[in-house]
């Protein structure tokens, strides 16, 4: 048991207790809660160029075409969903995925690291969707329709008031769509790559190095994972937007729509420029609170071979 949770990371301050997810928990909430916020302008533009790609056509003239019909506001809309909503998620996610790597890895002793990564971040992201899913509802509609509400204060009202409880779920199917691969291939590739970095970059085991080298590999790992998985998640992102835009009613009238080269390369450009150094700063805060904490940080076997 000891050899498995060296393995995976979650040797030392709590060796995988409730004091180690209670930490990954409150990293995961305040890594992702504050790194979307800080990239809303970005996240308005993309989802404006999913809903309406003619006319946001580009990073450079969404964004010009943004400040001067709507103000430089409108570039802040959404923003107390991305910090609310995605903190939520993230709290879920690390905190989950920590916990069902060492469930899995237990069950599974026999299987390879990768499946036991799949499986730990599947489960994980299905609970952390289902908590965001009422928000992003919200957000989404705040950013592409000006009128609908200036926030979660007053949007969540007003959507129950129009649609029910079934209006803040009906992307939750796409949300899973786009989240669940992003999360299984970002959580895989950056285990995979923390421990390449070590064993092959690096070379020298993880505890051997110092802690602003971990973060250092942590930062590396981190934005692989994020551009990998926003590759792999793209058509979803696409879907879920025109579905809560009401540009289909349907996950199949959506794909159909937007067509099968648009639903992989629409607004790719600016999710990559988006989620890679999201994805590499949640990784860096998380790991910083994990090591503030006295906990090692993510991904890598710790070991010499």
């Amino acid at each position: 048991m000891s050899e498995f949770r060296s393995k995976l990371g979650v040797e030392g301050g709590g060796g995988g207790g409730f004091y180690y997810y209670g930490i990954c928990t409150a990293g995961g909430m305040l890594s992702a809660g504050a790194t979307h916020l800080a990239v809303t302008p970005l996240d308005v533009l993309k989802v404006n160029m999913q809903v309406n790609p003619i006319k946001f056509h580009s990073i450079a003239s969404g964004l010009s075409t943004l400040w001067k019909e709507e103000g430089p506001s409108s570039l802040w809309r959404g923003w107390s969903g991305k910090l609310f909503g995605y903190g939520v998620q993230g709290g879920f996610k690390f905190g989950l995925y920590e916990f069902f790597k060492t469930q899995y890895n237990d069950m599974l002793t026999n299987e390879r690291r990768s499946v036991v990564f799949f499986l730990s971040s599947a489960s994980a992201q299905v609970f952390a969707d289902i908590a965001l899913c009422p928000f992003e509802a919200v957000k989404v509609r705040v950013q592409t329709q000006p009128n609908f509400a200036k926030g979660l204060s007053d949007g969540f009202p007003k959507l129950y008031a129009r649609e029910g409880i079934p209006g803040f779920y009906k992307g939750l199917l796409p949300l899973w769509g786009r989240n669940l691969p992003f999360s299984m291939i970002m959580f895989t590739t950056f285990e995979h790559s923390v421990d390449f970095i070590y064993r092959k970059i690096v070379q020298r085991r993880k505890e051997e190095c110092s802690r602003a080298q971990q973060l250092g590999v942590t930062c590396a790992a981190g934005y692989t994972a994020g551009a990998v998985g926003t590759i792999v998640s793209n058509p979803a992102d696409n879907i879920v937007s025109s579905l809560y835009n009401k540009k289909a009613n349907t996950v199949l009238q959506a794909a159909k729509n937007i067509g099968l080269v648009n639903l992989f390369t629409r607004s790719l450009p600016i999710r990559v420029a988006l989620v890679g150094p999201v994805v590499t700063l949640q990784w860096f805060f998380y790991d910083s609170i994990k090591v503030l904490n006295g906990l090692p940080t993510s991904g890598g076997h710790n070991r010499g071979d």
